[in-house]
């Protein structure tokens, strides 16, 4: 399963239109901008590898890159000095940097440990995108005093602001938007996933209670997801990821309320078989007429349904490795068409 993450980075440029004797307060401000593009563009690396299977520990070098870059950033800021005794724009920026450099390194550390366990329970990998979000809003509220400090400086020194995101930008607040999305379809889909993982364990091991404790929960759980599923607004009307997991779901709902009675049935035979096999093997041949009847009666039911169970068990097997081959299929297409590979 591909792991969730949003980007980490939200910078805007702008452009800077002169007048007159404000030429030293632009380069100013491009000094300032041209440190922000080298952070942007090691945060597009880092999104676009995620993006396309790798894992976070797999890419742990190019998070202690972008503290490189941002270490280096706020080095040469703070050297810049203040612009005309006003130094709020540039602590403003610094603040931003500092606070970008304490979740690099404190917050995203924690979130590749927890990428580890992610997937041991929901509750583990919502948390773990639950930590993303936090992250991310810590570095939404400290860009939001930089760019407001950078307005103040424009307008107190005659400089015209437009709107221009770079190319860069435009990367990362799609990539945004679309592990926002992603991130909602992959938790309605990994509840019942976990689910199954708990019956197929039950099943292993033969246990009757636990295999119908989690076949109705894999029942309820799974039509609660359907319902869940149909609050989310497809991604630019791309309906390809939702469909496959309604596959799945529509999967789930048969196999719990349909396949898995028949496999329990299985077990209940199987176990019904083993009593009266002890209990006839220690009576021998001073077992009854109607004992040998019943015990040959069992006997039959249990073959019988040796064969039932492996015919059912099979067929689950096919179409689950269908599902769900389809299903990381149809997010590798999603992740591949919305978030470029390209630098």
């Amino acid at each position: 399963m591909k792991s969730p993450l949003k980007t980490i980075l939200a910078i805007l440029f702008m452009t800077a239109f002169i007048h007159g004797h404000s030429q030293t307060a632009v380069q100013y401000m491009d000094k300032m901008g041209k440190e922000f593009n080298k952070i942007s563009e090691e945060t597009w690396d880092y999104t676009r590898a995620v993006a396309h299977g790798k894992k976070a520990r797999q890419i742990e070098n190019q998070r202690k890159q972008m503290l490189n870059a941002n270490r280096n950033a706020l080095l040469r800021i703070k050297n810049m000095g203040p612009f005309s005794g006003d130094a709020s724009y540039r602590d403003s920026t610094l603040r931003y940097l500092e606070m970008s450099y304490a979740v690099l390194n404190n917050d995203y550390s924690k979130i590749v440990d927890m990428e580890e366990i992610s997937e041991q329970s929901y509750d583990a990998m919502e948390a773990y995108m639950m930590a993303q979000e936090k992250a991310n809003e810590k570095l939404d509220e400290a860009f939001a005093v930089a760019s407001d400090a950078q307005k103040a400086f424009a307008k107190n020194n005659n400089i015209t602001l437009l709107s221009n995101e770079s190319k860069t930008e435009e990367k990362l607040d799609k990539a945004g938007e679309v592990f926002k999305f992603y991130n909602k379809i992959y938790l309605v889909f990994f509840k019942p996933y976990k689910q199954e993982l708990y019956l197929i364990e039950a099943q292993s091991k033969g246990d009757i209670n636990a295999m119908k404790q989690n076949q109705e929960s894999l029942a309820k759980l799974s039509k609660e997801a359907k319902e869940k599923l149909k609050t989310i607004t497809p991604y630019k009307n791309n309906t390809t990821l939702k469909a496959s997991c309604q596959d799945l779901l529509d999967f789930y709902v048969m196999e719990a309320e349909t396949k898995v009675p028949q496999l329990v049935d299985f077990y209940l035979k199987k176990e019904k078989f083993e009593k009266m096999k002890i209990a006839m093997d220690k009576k021998g041949k001073n077992s009854s007429n109607e004992e040998v009847n019943e015990f040959n009666t069992a006997v039959n039911d249990y073959n019988k349904s040796i064969n039932d169970y492996n015919t059912v068990n099979n067929d689950l097997n096919k179409k689950r490795s269908t599902y769900l081959e389809s299903w990381n299929n149809a997010v590798s297409r999603f992740l591949d068409k919305n978030v470029s590979k390209k630098k």
